[in-house]
């Protein structure tokens, strides 16, 4: 569309989507003296933000710091080169650069605005014994917040649907283990404790990406940023070739805003779009396996494609296996939100604990089940190109695992009727039955038990070195012993579950440069057009390096494009 030059609304910068990245661009504008609008298709505020665990990952960050960490942009360098293996328009060098030199200006300016950052001691770097990676990690947690503290705006903040527990994202792994470890015990009576506060007193705690988002929007009306909800991306404008505003649907009518000094996409990728994953994504996939923010359609992404955005890792996503029962739809009772909408299981915990391991349809083995979960996803599907036989998988455990672990939403010791009468957890009395009940091949099932078993006598996982890295022992077991996510597969009854690469988000999208600009296939920007988050070509490429890379990215690149487009450098 382009401008006749009449516009209904005018601002200084037009914020596309309110995801991690947008009330910090905002509050960045506004820092600067100038006026930003955040636009929002959606009823709720927050974007995937709002629905994830809440991480950042940001290296060389001063909270970590102050924990006693130490750090530097050359080292934290050095571990995203060699984590980051990919060479793509979107990992540049001046990308990287940009992201680990702006990243901790941006939680400086964060915290002088009033977030409240708390360090992730311990939750490591996912591939912590590449150089220049850290075993204490590099990522951060907001406080938990008082939803309560929005007022008539709490009922707008986007979360996950799914159950929520005023407990810190990095003390789950601890939850996990409250019937193993003393240390889970306590983290569980500390959640119950708040939770009976909460009562008692009337107060909301939230945690994970509902802490995040909840503390962003609380400082953005603090700060009287304007925000439009319901109000859908229709057109960009165009003058010449510059980007000059955006038409929104917006109380039933069209509204042509200018946007005086340019736009930022922060809309999230397409996980939600049939049609787009059909066209992107590896085969087999399903809209139905994943956990995106329902708003994650694509449509903007489209719209900058057909302005000539370059694209790229649009194949990718952030894969996190799920389990589905035999009709390809989340287990009952579990893999539902009250309201009815689907929560597939997200398994990365569970899956890094002792007495289970995930084979192909062959009975083989193809991963670290207690790796980086982005990983998991890329090589079933590498596997599934290689075999046909992965897709689904299946994960196999023994009895102590359901008697000591959680697993979905059942509790340790639970095994629901609904489950095993559905199909969804198929139970044997043998292996030689789980083969019967599942098709698996038993010959290569055998072999890889006996080979799996043998590991987890060593400690040693010779295949796919499972509880090698500091990463997969923060989420393992202590008490069983010598390897910490390895235990064996003997006890019975065995229980199988199908599983499937979900994910939460997609992971590919626009070419964005060191300014955040949107770039032609020609290299040349799109003048007055930006992104960040999930819509982009991530600067972390075709790998996760720690817990929160794709919100630590969409913040910094967000705050890193309201300064270019309003004619200042990053302090």
């Amino acid at each position: 569309m382009t401008t006749n030059g009449t516009w209904d609304e005018a601002f200084d910068f037009v914020i596309v989507g309110s995801g991690g990245g947008s009330m910090c661009a905002a509050l960045a504008a506004k820092q600067l003296g100038k006026r930003a609008l955040i636009v929002e298709k959606q009823p709720l505020i927050g974007g995937s933000t709002g629905f994830s665990g809440g991480v950042w990952w940001v290296p060389n960050n001063p909270v970590m710091k102050r924990a006693g960490v130490a750090d530097s942009a050359e080292r934290a360098r050095q571990y995203l080169d060699a984590a980051v293996t990919y060479q793509g328009p979107g990992t540049t060098p001046a990308r990287r650069d940009a992201f680990l030199r702006n990243g901790p200006k941006m939680v400086e300016f964060l915290e002088d605005q009033g977030m409240k950052f708390v360090y992730a001691d311990g939750w490591s770097d996912y591939y912590d014994e590449l150089p220049g990676g850290e075993a204490r990690g590099r990522s951060l947690l907001a406080e938990l917040f008082d939803t309560r503290e929005l007022g008539e705006w709490e009922s707008k903040l986007s979360r996950y649907k799914g159950f929520s527990l005023p407990l810190p994202t990095d003390q789950f792994p601890s939850l996990m283990l409250a019937k193993r470890t003393w240390r889970g015990k306590k983290t569980a009576l500390s959640m119950v404790g708040r939770m009976l506060k909460g009562k008692l007193t009337g107060r909301r705690l939230a945690g994970a990406g509902a802490a995040i988002q909840g503390r962003m929007l609380q400082i953005a009306l603090r700060e009287q940023l304007p925000i439009w909800t319901g109000s859908a991306l229709a057109q960009f404008i165009v003058d010449g070739d510059r980007v000059a505003g955006v038409a929104v649907q917006r109380g039933g009518r069209l509204v042509r805003v200018q946007a005086r000094h340019g736009v930022l996409m922060n809309v999230g990728g397409f996980s939600r779009s049939a049609s787009m994953r059909q066209r992107f994504q590896p085969h087999p996939n399903s809209a139905t396996w994943t956990n995106a923010n329902p708003g994650d359609t694509g449509e903007a992404i489209e719209l900058a494609m057909a302005l000539g955005a370059a694209v790229d890792c649009m194949d990718e996503a952030w894969w996190v296996v799920t389990s589905l029962a035999p009709d390809g739809q989340p287990p009952k009772p579990g893999g539902y939100a009250a309201d009815g909408t689907p929560l597939p299981f997200m398994h990365h915990l569970d899956l890094s604990l002792p007495y289970s391991m995930m084979v192909d349809q062959l009975g083989e083995r193809f991963c670290d089940e207690a790796g980086a979960y982005m990983e998991i996803g890329q090589r079933m599907y590498r596997r599934e190109r290689e075999t046909g036989k992965a897709v689904p998988s299946w994960v196999i455990m023994d009895s102590r695992q359901r008697a000591y672990y959680p697993w979905g939403t059942a509790q340790p010791g639970q095994v629901p009727d609904e489950w095993l009468k559905s199909g969804y957890m198929i139970k044997a009395e043998s292996i030689g039955e789980l083969v019967e009940k599942t098709g698996i091949d038993g010959p290569g099932l055998a072999r890889t038990l006996e080979r799996f078993n043998g590991f987890c006598r060593s400690g040693i996982d010779s295949d796919f070195g499972r509880g090698s890295r500091a990463f997969d022992r923060c989420h393992g077991d202590p008490t069983v012993t010598p390897n910490p996510n390895l235990g064996a597969i003997e006890k019975p009854p065995f229980y199988a579950v199908r599983m499937y690469p979900g994910d939460v988000g997609t992971a590919g999208g626009v070419v964005t440069d060191e300014h955040a600009r949107v770039l032609r296939e020609d290299g040349s920007a799109i003048p007055g057009l930006y992104a960040t988050g999930n819509c982009t070509a991530s600067v972390v490429g075709r790998s996760y390096p720690g817990a929160g890379a794709s919100i630590g990215a969409s913040f910094t690149f967000g705050y890193i494009a309201a300064h270019h487009a309003l004619g200042a450098a990053a302090p």
